[in-house]
């Protein structure tokens, strides 16, 4: 999974808090559209995001980790350990 470009970024960006598709796409700088569309689409079928519809006159919709998509996190910081390990 972390194979495929840009996932880890989205894990990485979405660790925090749930945001909206352009804020997304702000967060990861030169991603175009179809790409950060399809790479959500393909974590939410996966079970690593889930997709929020907040109803009301103005219809917004979120993406948030789930919790196995949280998990990430811990992955993270084992690579930056490590990183840090071999640059000493």
């Amino acid at each position: 999974m972390l194979s495929r470009p840009w996932t880890a970024l989205f894990l990485g960006i979405l660790q925090e808090w749930s945001l909206r598709f352009s804020e997304i796409r702000e967060r990861g700088e030169g991603l175009g559209d179809k790409m950060l569309s399809a790479r959500l689409k393909e974590l939410e079928a996966r079970g690593l995001v889930v997709c929020r519809v907040e109803p009301g006159p103005s219809v917004r919709v979120g993406y948030a980790l789930t919790p196995q998509g949280a998990a990430f996190n811990k992955v993270a910081e084992a690579i930056q350990t490590w990183g840090q390990e071999l640059v000493r």
